[in-house]
């Protein structure tokens, strides 16, 4: 951490790099990006930064589009997949200003920061650290269509078990029984082996890879704990890793959250600490789980505003698809320790107190990284200071499994939203935690709900496949 200009410009010699690559965010959480000759790479540039057309990036009207992107050296890193040596930055989004510019308060990275702010500012804590998780698909064969006349889609992956009368030499895995597996029914294994080396050599340290449940090529990459707004600029990064490294093996990735119908879908469970002082203040020896009063008010401020926090969280229409029983996907309000079929689960084998922590398992990530986490951190931050007590408002803890209650003892549970407009619905009535110190602009919520608004409308009005069986003859 702390490079400098001259840093940069000593690697740029160094490693003979011909092109400077410059990332943006657009409100989705998708890269753009723009890119530059290494000659045309000066410290005045640094400091000025380079102007870019954001009209289609989701923050700003047409006619106020032009902005300035100023780039972070501490997020330097050689491009692996660019043939001609290329040295990859992000970095934040300024609006044209006299005599200075200012920062694009709509801009993701700006809101991380203005978060981690927040937080330091209450004075509860000066550090979140944060653990997500990256569950994904990799298939041999992938391909979608929507038109008129036709509407469809098709995938495979070689081992699924839908192959199991062509894949030669009965290499194959059952439905639903892909968790661990190993050589030979784990032919990506070198695949996402690359794409861990990637990450760590791009600073991301990696706790492990392996196959998940999903049978038809579903796997997990997990980084290790982070600085929040670090961790959501590798989690752009570990995607852009993923995708990418896929693509060289001849497989295609995704995030999507449920892709194969009657498999695992993928989440980005989110895990989560405090740190004040470089002490822990979720950690209390005689806590339920171990956790101190303010974790406890922190899971408070999650389960009340969680319908609202899946706007953020869960962006997609195909995000409920995934948040349905039957699949370890979280249903129900509520915290446990080891159980997932609640949507915060504690997990028991955190035992130090440095470890002591808890995650937030309905996140997927199609979410953008930056508004999921610092969203996340304002709604734990509402819930201490407001001393939201989970407990008193019969919300667990759940030390039973939830999928398996009788049917009039689930009724009694408070359930997450069942669809992309009831979370939309939440958001419009419930974001005044987001909005406290100025950390989420209303003019971004407004327009992030818009969007989403009008991205229902149009999955509502496409004919589904399955309707055609359902409908068709009737």
């Amino acid at each position: 951490m702390g490079k400098t200009v001259q840093d940069i410009m000593q690697l740029i010699r160094e490693q003979g790099i011909r092109m400077v690559d410059f990332k943006m965010v657009d409100i989705h959480g998708q890269f753009r990006h723009v890119t530059i000759p290494a000659e045309s790479f000066t410290e005045e540039l640094m400091e000025i930064g380079v102007g870019f057309d954001a009209s289609n990036y989701g923050y700003a009207v047409v006619e106020k589009s032009d902005m300035v992107f100023i780039p972070d050296p501490d997020t330097a890193v050689i491009d692996p997949f660019c043939q001609i040596p290329t040295l990859s930055m992000t970095g934040n989004a300024m609006i044209i200003d006299h005599p200075r510019n200012r920062p694009l308060a709509q801009y993701p990275r700006n809101i991380v920061l203005a978060a981690e702010k927040y937080m330091r500012d209450s004075g509860v804590a000066d550090t979140m650290l944060i653990l997500p998780e990256f569950e994904f698909y990799l298939f041999n064969q992938v391909g979608w269509e929507v038109q008129a006349n036709s509407i469809g889609m098709s995938l495979d992956y070689n081992q699924a078990h839908w192959n199991s009368a062509v894949e030669g030499m009965g290499n194959v895995v059952p439905k639903q029984k892909n968790y661990h597996i190993a050589k030979p029914f784990d032919p990506t294994y070198e695949c996402r082996s690359e794409m861990v080396m990637l990450m760590e050599e791009a600073g991301i340290p990696i706790k492990y890879h392996h196959p998940e449940v999903g049978a038809a090529g579903q796997f997990e990459i997990e980084p290790k704990l982070g600085k929040m707004s670090d961790m959501a600029d590798a989690s752009m990064m570990i995607k852009y890793i993923i995708r990418n490294t896929a693509l060289k093996y001849g497989y295609s990735a995704t995030l999507m959250p449920k892709p194969v119908y009657g498999e695992a879908g993928s989440g980005m469970h989110v895990h989560m600490l405090l740190l004040k002082d470089g002490q822990p203040v979720f950690s209390d020896d005689n806590g339920y789980s171990h956790l101190s009063k303010e974790a406890h008010w922190f899971m408070g401020g999650l389960l009340k505003h969680i319908a609202s926090l899946c706007a953020l969280t869960n962006p997609s229409t195909n995000s409920f698809k995934r948040l349905v029983p039957g699949f370890e996907a979280p249903v129900t309000v509520g915290y446990a320790t080891s159980n997932r079929s609640a949507v915060i689960r504690i997990p028991a084998y955190a035992k130090t107190p440095a470890e002591r922590r808890f995650e937030l398992r309905n996140p997927d990530a199609t979410c953008n990284p930056y508004f999921c986490y610092a969203a996340i951190l304002m709604a734990g931050l509402d819930g201490i200071k407001n001393q939201i007590d989970p407990h008193a408002n019969g919300w667990g803890p759940y030390d039973m499994n939830l999928f398996e209650l009788p049917e009039e003892e689930k009724k009694k549970l408070k359930g997450l939203p069942t669809s992309l407009e009831e979370a939309l619905d939440a958001l419009e009535a419930d974001h005044e935690y987001l909005t406290a110190g100025g950390v989420f602009p209303e003019e971004l919520l407004t327009n992030f709900i818009k969007n989403k608004r009008a991205e229902c409308r149009r999955m509502a009005a496409i004919p589904h496949p399955a309707e055609f069986e359902q409908y068709y003859n009737l």
